[in-house]
């Protein structure tokens, strides 16, 4: 019986690389099958099952089959495929051990992709980090189920946790890289995309001794356009990329791509090991993928899995984060619902799946598959960390003085119902500490407003007893200003600053701020609505709201801001901490700066960005907040018609006194719009110290 004879020939650039590895191997090149009969079946080949083919035609006949760009197969290739079908049985039934490949994204859970646009690199370090426990879970995990891995780390967590990658690494599993930072490919020149390899990879290596020989892309997936990165990672020596994802249509004309194959470039081979995808549903998605293996039905990606390794010689490429056998991480509140029940939905079920998964099929690293070695590195590299403002503004610097020279500062913070956004606000103000510590001698103040949660037990673990924190708790929910002005009063400081407990404005801009509250400044409030501050991410409900608030405030007051509402504040305590506010909640912060404007006080504005809240809810009543600021704008517009100052500081009163004084001219005290006004102690005291100040508490 005569038997056709397979052919090769490569007529693409794109053919390259299949074209040396038939070289190797010392085959003919062309493309194509010729049958006994000698008509040719001249195809596009599945480069995917280049090995099989080499090894047995047949495998090349599926893949032409399942491509479906051949009409008939020779006669005696179909009797083949009859006798000798691919097995469909998994190694457990048919006791084949063939290793498939396990990649693991160590991250954590707000670094991810879902949440990009709205968690800034820079906000990384406020988050409570799980990633340490996660990681433990994932090592006993792959312990349990007798697995190998590659794990991706980012080069910021390699160099916050070195220790970590380095467990990993001694656990016996390969450390890959997927960039220092959480970006897309579209986010970087080639040249940045190169220094961020290179930058991760020396993070890395630090950590664990040992040399990267992989990749994978941090923030979506290599597509057609994005190739380029494959040279990059070739010429900078790496071995093997893992960032395509062939679905949704993406590289529908390359089928190949499904499946591990080489890259050149010039003279460098890279090894790409595709996420394994598959029609599920009539979609191409993938068939062992962290977010669709718990997304889909249990017996869907059963399915897929076992059809998978009963067909392709190529192996399963799985993946996960750490960040999914977390059920219990806390809730970001940003993004819409898709993105939430993309990111928390089944969390509870992952770690169960998983371990079915690992159990079915063995599964090793993809350098221990690809027979890649990683070599010790000679020297470590140093450990480095920065930090800057997340404002995108220019980046905060304090000078360093002597330490007996620094300013004193206080800060308050009001807090209600923030229980869990108690571990966020901790790292927060901790690295306010720091960054300011070269110029300043800060302390907090946080205000407890009457919370219903555990928002004061948790401010008691976390600040009690520590140096340079003073707590505060009201009986009852008094309101936001109200919570200022308690912490104003405590304060043993000139300079008072005020904050957000969700920190929705970047505490680390106080460094910028404080400098403005030069003599004869008396308020410094940041405005994201100024020409050079910024709004990120906050809903245009929200913006259309404050914006026509400004407009009418400006209609009222002398002082045209272009914010008004904003808790984020400098003050100078001696001339505002007597000020009498009559409404406490969120109205009273715009009141403030009314009655002060009334008052004549001066107040700077600092541009600033505003961001949406992180975590928790905002706990403003928006219909009542809209009728109290119209009520407010109608009382402030009657004092001012009426020439009346609001019931003011004394003082203010007393720089008058002072000044009187000092060009011996008589004042009439209490004719002046002050409540209470100066009494004759306040009055002597002033003129003997000048240089004191009197507040009223």
């Amino acid at each position: 019986m005569a038997h056709g004879h397979w052919i090769f020939r490569m007529t693409t650039q794109k053919d390259q690389f299949l074209e040396a590895a038939l070289e190797e191997a010392g085959r003919p090149i062309s493309a194509g099958y010729v049958p006994a009969d000698g008509e040719p079946l001249v195809s596009d080949i599945d480069r995917g099952r280049l090995e099989d083919a080499l090894r047995d035609p047949r495998f090349l006949e599926i893949a032409l089959a399942e491509a479906g760009v051949i009409t008939r197969v020779a006669a005696e290739s179909k009797e083949k495929l009859k006798r000798h079908p691919p097995s469909r049985q998994t190694p457990a039934q048919s006791g084949a051990i063939r290793p498939h490949i396990l990649t693991v994204a160590l991250e954590d859970y707000f670094q991810v992709g879902a949440f990009n646009r709205f968690v800034q690199k820079n906000q990384w370090y406020r988050f409570e980090t799980r990633l340490e426990k996660n990681t433990e879970r994932t090592l006993e995990l792959l312990k349990r189920t007798n697995a190998k891995a590659s794990f991706f780390v980012l080069g910021w967590v390699a160099q916050k946790f070195p220790e970590l990658i380095r467990k990993v690494a001694e656990a016996g599993h390969e450390v890959a890289i997927k960039g220092y930072y959480h970006r897309g490919i579209r986010e970087m020149t080639p040249e940045e995309f190169e220094a961020d390899c290179l930058r991760a990879k020396e993070a890395v290596e630090s950590a664990t001794g040992r040399a990267v020989v992989g990749y994978r892309l941090a923030d979506g997936w290599l597509g057609p356009e994005d190739l380029w990165a494959l040279d990059s990672l070739a010429k900078l020596g790496f071995a093997y990329d893992s960032s395509l994802a062939p679905m949704r249509g993406a590289f529908a004309d390359q089928p190949y791509r499904r499946f591990l194959h080489p890259h050149l470039w010039e003279k460098h081979k890279l090894w790409e090991v595709p996420i394994s995808t598959d029609k599920i549903l009539g979609i191409q998605m993938p068939v062992a993928g962290g977010n669709y293996l718990r997304q889909m039905p249990r017996w869907l990606t059963r399915r897929a899995v076992n059809n998978w390794a009963a067909i392709h010689e190529s192996p399963i490429v799985a993946y996960f984060h750490v960040w999914e056998l977390d059920p219990e991480q806390p809730r970001l509140s940003i993004g819409g619902w898709m993105t939430r029940v993309r990111h928390y939905r089944n969390l509870d079920k992952m770690e169960a799946r998983l371990t079915e998964l690992l159990q079915t099929y063995p599964f090793t690293s993809a350098a221990e598959f690809l027979g890649i070695s990683s070599d010790a590195v000679s020297t470590p590299l140093p450990r480095t960390e920065t930090w800057q403002s997340d404002t995108g503004r220019t980046p905060i610097t304090v000078p360093i003085v002597e330490l007996e020279n620094r300013v004193p500062v206080s800060i308050v913070v009001p807090c209600y119902n923030e229980e869990e956004s108690i571990p966020y606000l901790a790292n927060t103000l901790y690295r306010v500490r720091e960054a300011l510590s070269g110029s300043y001698e800060v302390r907090f103040i946080l205000v407890d407003d009457g919370s219903s949660d555990r928002t004061w037990d948790g401010l008691n673990a976390t600040f009690h007893g520590k140096p340079g924190f003073d707590l505060i708790r009201h009986d009852g929910n008094a309101g936001v200003q109200a919570a200022i002005m308690t912490g104003l009063k405590r304060a043993d400081t000139e300079i008072v600053c005020s904050m957000d407990c969700d920190c929705t404005y970047d505490p680390l801009e106080l460094g910028n701020m404080i400098p403005k509250l030069e003599p004869g400044i008396d308020l410094v409030t940041a405005s994201p609505y100024h020409p050079e501050g910024h709004v990120r991410n906050v809903p245009g409900w929200r913006l259309f709201l404050s914006r026509g608030a400004a407009w009418l405030y400006r209609r009222v007051l002398k002082q045209q801001l272009y914010t008004y509402t904003s808790c984020f504040r400098v003050y100078r305590k001696s001339t505002v901490a007597s000020l009498r506010v009559r409404n406490g909640r969120y109205l009273g912060v715009a009141e403030f700066v009314g009655r002060l404007d009334l008052a004549k006080g001066k107040i700077v504005e600092h541009p600033a960005t505003l961001e949406v809240r992180m975590l928790g809810r905002s706990k403003m009543k928006t219909v009542r907040t809209i009728v109290g600021h119209l009520g407010l704008l109608t009382r402030l517009a009657f004092a001012r018609m009426l020439g009346r100052g609001a019931p003011g500081s004394r003082d203010q009163i007393l720089k008058s006194v002072i000044e009187s004084h000092r060009n011996n001219q008589a004042l009439a005290i209490r004719q002046l719009p002050v409540t209470p006004p100066p009494d004759a102690d306040d009055v002597r005291r002033a003129v003997l110290h000048p240089g004191a100040t009197t507040t009223d508490e």
